[in-house]
């Protein structure tokens, strides 16, 4: 890599801070160099950076001021960068409108908006204007761009609008730790929303459920170590303190979350952890109810409920011993689970994903040999269909929209080359009507490219689907460089889908592939058992064996890939450097999750308790313990020479704390043994999600794609880190 010509000297640790911390546990001493920086005060510190520890501050500034330096010289890469995916974006777009009774609602975004415009208009004005221009009889309830300025922070959470559609509900967090401010305005006669009607409700996941009268409110409060667990009714305009509990998880493994059923009949209060469920439920029509019990939490029993028309309710459920799920029902006024019955049965190896119940048609969302299905269920005759596809890879999503009574199911669907459409599929008729397919302003050509789904088989046997894009005139000779993507983690797959911004790589010679490795549901729910808990190292095994599969057929070599993931995804990244440094030019790893061993044995942070079923208990499980040392990428720097490396984290992040990459760079640091670069980019007033707004994040991006295409791809004459 070419660096600046005066180089900057890297941050070092302060050695007056430097206590290093030991802990004894199953017999073996854990030494910490770096645990001073861990912020004693660090939960003050997440809802408010400005009061994160002097000396720590100084420090994570420090790296910002290298990260900047050590990239000075790709200053007008990144501004060309950011320029081309700005171009690729509709920057005044809207999304299609969706029904609900006389009105439709949609978002739109404005030329230069950061944020969306929340929009209704009359339902007879449903499909009149320009994409992306104002429907006729336009009311604005939500401008976020407004919302938005003078905040040094700014996300929305929900934005949901009454029953009655006379009131907007909106959450809104300003420092990007997740906590959510609940605001409530009236939208009056000519549309616009007045002056709240609702003294601020804090400290929320930023959800919120309405009675059917609209005058009643639902939400969850955060605990003191920001767990999800107490719902709360609170009738519409009093002060949050006349709230009144009525639910509170006591489990600290749980996390409590708020939804409704597709009718509307039925507000549901869900308490999971990663393999525990169970739901209550409440009509929405009588808010004062006590929440009823469904079915009570069985360790490794999951369900999600709907239900059908108000007779019986309907889950998506592994009960019985169906690994991939099934659906089942039980009436409403008996929904224990000795009355629940089979309504779709359990296939191995079709995972059922999710479901909807409409008034006539029950539709299911599948998956098999690692591609999405919808089928449809006419409840009158009880006959299926499939929606077919015809793509090697590709992603889609269903979004039911607010109506019950309807023949229209709306579905989103994209591949790798090609753009988001947006379908209106009639259900009985079987006929869909493409209501809108994503611009790209700068012209996009699919027939430019490849698009590929292989294989590569492991040493236990397993074959790991990947999906792989490639421009067409890209030598497939093992001279092009690769973003290897990947996750792996809490049973979440890796959709196939668009995103026009890996075309900034892939016209300049990359190969994007993604790695849809075991720990995610690709090939249903076995292939996340097989990457969870004692069998997580399968996951790290996958993805290194899908680069050396790369480089076996000749998409790219050994010292041409560069990893890239986030969250439990830059664990991985983490985990794979250590152990095949050699196959990795570059890694990317963002918020990532990296000091697993130390996390897990303190259930004082807002996530371990409920993320124990997925990783393992160290604290009181010696096999945990030992598996999870023998993995955790902050427990397994080595003396050896490392990629180039860009970690990215946020001070105000509550799910990867930012200490965690900040601690794994200071190792790195201090151990590796090569002369490649490794940068810290610390966001001082954001959390897990980055830069908030559609364009700052393309900042962030533009400095992860010149950080690889400055490591990967050196100008002649240059050698490259």
């Amino acid at each position: 890599m070419s660096e600046p010509l005066e180089t900057p000297i890297a941050p070092q640790p302060p050695i007056a801070a430097c206590e290093p911390s030991q802990t004894i546990i199953h017999g073996v001493t854990l030494h910490d160099d770096y645990a001073w920086l861990r912020d004693p005060n660090w939960r003050e510190a997440m809802l408010d950076p400005d009061k994160l520890d002097a000396d720590i501050r100084a420090y994570l500034e420090a790296e910002n001021a290298y990260t900047d330096a050590m990239m000075a010289d790709t200053t007008e890469l990144q501004a060309e960068l950011v320029a081309e995916m700005r171009a690729r974006m509709a920057e005044v777009d809207a999304s299609v409108p969706t029904p609900d009774g006389d009105w439709v609602y949609y978002v739109r975004f404005r030329e230069g908006g950061q944020h969306p415009i929340f929009c209704r208009a009359p339902r007879s004005s449903d499909g009149s204007a320009e994409p992306g221009e104002p429907l006729s009889g336009e009311q604005i309830l939500l401008d976020g761009d407004a919302e938005a300025e003078g905040r040094t922070y700014f996300a929305l959470g929900a934005v949901d609008h009454s029953p009655d559609h006379a009131k907007l509900a909106f959450a809104r967090d300003e420092r990007g730790s997740e906590a959510y401010t609940i605001h409530v305005r009236p939208i009056t006669e000519d549309g616009t929303t007045g002056d709240e009607i609702q003294p601020p409700i804090e400290n929320t996941t930023g959800n919120v459920a309405w009675s059917a009268d609209g005058n009643t409110l639902f939400y969850v409060t955060l605990d003191e170590s920001h767990r999800p667990c107490r719902v709360w009714r609170l009738p519409l305009g009093e002060p949050q303190a006349n709230a009144t509990l009525i639910y509170e998880e006591s489990d600290p493994g749980f996390f409590v979350g708020l939804g409704e059923t597709q009718s509307a009949r039925y507000l549901l209060i869900h308490a999971h952890d990663h393999a525990t469920s169970e739901t209550r439920f409440i009509p929405a029509d009588d808010p004062e109810a006590t929440p009823r019990l469904i079915a009570a939490r069985v360790p490794g029993r999951e369900y999600s409920v709907d239900d059908d028309n108000g007779e019986y309710f309907v889950f998506l459920t592994n009960a019985g011993g169906a690994e991939d799920f099934c659906l089942m029902r039980a009436p409403i006024a008996q929904p224990d689970f000795e009355h629940w019955e089979e309504l779709v049965p359990h296939v191995p190896g079709r995972l059922i994903l999710d479901h909807v119940e409409f008034a006539n048609h029950r539709v299911r969302m599948e998956r098999a040999d690692a591609l999405p299905r919808i089928v449809i269920t006419d409840k009158r005759s009880g006959e299926d269909h499939a929606i077919a596809f015809e793509d090697e890879a590709y992603s889609l999503g269903m979004a039911a929209g607010y109506e019950y009574d309807t023949a229209t199911l709306r579905f989103l669907y994209s591949a790798p080359h090609t753009p988001d459409e947006t379908f209106d599929y009639d259900m009985a008729s079987r006929a869909r009507v493409l209501r809108k397919q994503r611009q790209v302003p700068s012209g996009f050509e699919p027939d430019d490219y490849v698009v590929r789904r292989l294989t590569a088989q492991t040493a236990d046997g397993e074959q790991v689907p990947i999906t792989l894009t490639h421009h067409k005139n890209t030598p497939i000779d093992g001279s092009a460089p690769c973003l290897l993507h990947g996750y792996g983690a809490y049973g979440i797959s890796e959709p196939a889908a668009f995103s026009s911004t890996r075309f900034s790589l892939i016209d300049r010679g990359f190969v994007y592939a993604i790695a849809h490795i075991r720990g995610g549901k690709e090939r249903g729910y076995r292939w996340y058992a097989e990457g969870k808990l004692e069998k997580k190292p399968n996951t790290f095994a996958d993805f290194i064996r899908v680069a050396e599969y790369l480089c076996e057929t000749g998409y790219t070599a050994p010292g041409r890939i560069a990893a890239h993931g986030g969250s439990a995804g830059g664990m991985l990244v983490g985990a794979v450097v250590n152990q095949r440094p050699d196959l990795f030019g570059a890694a990317i790893a963002d918020v990532p999750f990296v000091d697993v061993l130390n996390t897990m044995m303190d259930d004082t942070l807002p996530l371990t308790p409920p993320e124990w079923p997925e990783w393992g208990n160290p604290r009181d499980d010696a096999q945990a313990f030992e598996t999870i040392r023998s993995y955790c990428p902050y427990q397994n720097v080595t003396a050896q020479d490392y990629p180039a490396m860009l970690v990215i984290a946020g001070v105000s992040d509550p799910r990867v704390t930012y200490w965690e990459p900040a601690k794994w760079v200071a190792k790195l640091r201090a151990t590796k043994t090569d002369h490649h670069t490794l940068l810290l980019k610390t966001h001082m007033a954001a959390g897990h999600g980055g830069l908030p707004g559609r364009f700052a994040a393309l900042e962030e991006t533009g400095l992860i794609f010149a950080f690889l295409l400055k490591a990967l791809t050196p100008k002649p004459g240059e050698k490259g880190t």
